[in-house]
């Protein structure tokens, strides 16, 4: 079986959707390919960054950059992380909202819990692509 490719996509690619990339190559590298993007390219955020070191001895800064959607390969799924403006569209066979708020200026609590519903969401995606749900959309 081919892997398919996984793109996360928020409007800046600073934060959640580079919590996403980072937590699909961790948890979920033998099932789909990770990738995330936006349509500005910003620095990653350093909560985001400071937390992801914290609870899984990830260095965001080390493994990953804040990349436009240009920069990504043909993908098979797109995850939209819930922009609340217009998110980026990108070509793809299957496409999803995750609605997850921006946790950007809020205390450590509402990142973590951002992270946490993160963390579930790639577990449960790899178990979903595992169980065959996207097989005629990928």
């Amino acid at each position: 079986m081919i892997k398919p490719k996984v793109a996360f996509i928020c409007v800046h690619n600073s934060c959640r959707s580079q919590i996403a990339e980072a937590l699909g190559k961790l948890l979920a590298s033998e099932v789909f390919e990770s990738y995330s993007a936006g349509t500005v390219k910003t620095a990653l955020n350093p909560d985001a960054v400071r937390l992801m070191r914290a609870k899984y001895q990830l260095d965001l800064t080390q493994s990953q950059t804040s990349k436009t959607l240009a920069a990504l390969p043909a993908v098979d799924i797109v995850i939209t992380m819930g922009c609340n403006v217009s998110c980026p569209a990108l070509p793809c066979r299957y496409r999803e909202d995750w609605g997850i708020s921006d946790p950007t200026g809020k205390d450590d609590a509402t990142f973590e819990a951002v992270i946490a519903t993160i963390e579930a969401k790639v577990r449960q995606l790899a178990r979903r692509i595992t169980a065959g749900e996207f097989e005629n959309d990928v």
